[in-house]
């Protein structure tokens, strides 16, 4: 890519403390991210991933090493989780309206831009439901609108499909897909899921145990948009198998 960097990762290391030394959970990691571009984090259980994304998100200090964005400001951060993390007792318009409320705005053109996440993320004619009324999905893209509502300069994923059934979350990749297309924001997405990093992503970094190191950057030529059919093709199933022998 010729753009800058939006991202710039250097060195990043981040250690627990604790009685026996302190808990290594990642080692020097450097690496740069393209605005616009879609990076995946691969790797196994305790490889670091969610504390890396704490750290993107300003929640926890690197033990060492640096985080910069460009320009150099702080950056608009939206994050998604594993569990939507809806408020029970608001209906859909204003759980993605929440941002908004939380810098004062509670205008009518809150309520647009609202409705305007609504429709990106499919949910049209569920304005007024509540959490209880939503499938597993639905919620997902609650939360996915919510993230977007104050355009962010960075959306942060951890493993946001881990809780729903497989149908379903393959489904959310056709959709996670065709939002990203969309709004064409930076992303950054934890996952266990080779599949799932491969339909999303331009890039794929495979982290090693404990204490998380990069193992392997792949570059994922396959094109946009991306379709079902793309899973089943010979080349997917290579960019599979170099990803899993990294892992393994």
């Amino acid at each position: 890519m010729n753009l800058k960097p939006i991202l710039s990762i250097q060195d990043l290391s981040v250690t627990y403390p604790d009685n026996n030394g302190g808990l290594h959970a990642l080692e020097k990691l450097s690496f740069e991210v393209h605005p616009r571009e879609f990076v995946c984090f691969l790797g196994p259980s305790g490889s670091g991933k969610t504390t890396f994304l704490r750290v993107l998100a300003g929640i926890l200090a690197p033990t060492s090493g640096s985080v910069s964005f460009t320009p150099h400001h702080k950056p608009r951060v939206g994050m998604v989780f594993q569990q939507a993390n809806l408020m029970p007792w608001r209906t859909v318009m204003e759980n993605i309206m929440l941002p908004l409320e939380l810098n004062g705005q509670v205008d009518s053109k809150a309520q647009n831009k609202a409705q305007e996440m609504i429709h990106l993320v499919g949910l049209d004619g569920f304005e007024d439901s509540l959490p209880r009324d939503l499938s597993g999905g639905m919620a997902q893209r609650v939360a996915i609108a919510r993230a977007l509502i104050h355009d962010p300069d960075l959306l942060l994923l951890d493993e946001p499909f881990a809780s729903l059934d497989a149908l379903t979350r393959e489904r959310m990749w056709t959709e996670l897909s065709r939002i990203w297309q969309a709004k064409q924001k930076t992303v950054i997405m934890v996952t266990h899921s080779i599949n799932e990093s491969l339909f999303l992503a331009d890039r794929v970094m495979v982290l090693t145990q404990r204490p998380g190191k990069i193992k392997m950057d792949v570059e994922v030529d396959l094109p946009r948009p991306r379709t079902d059919d793309m899973r089943y093709t010979s080349h997917f199933g290579k960019l599979a198998k170099k990803l899993r022998s990294a892992i393994e």
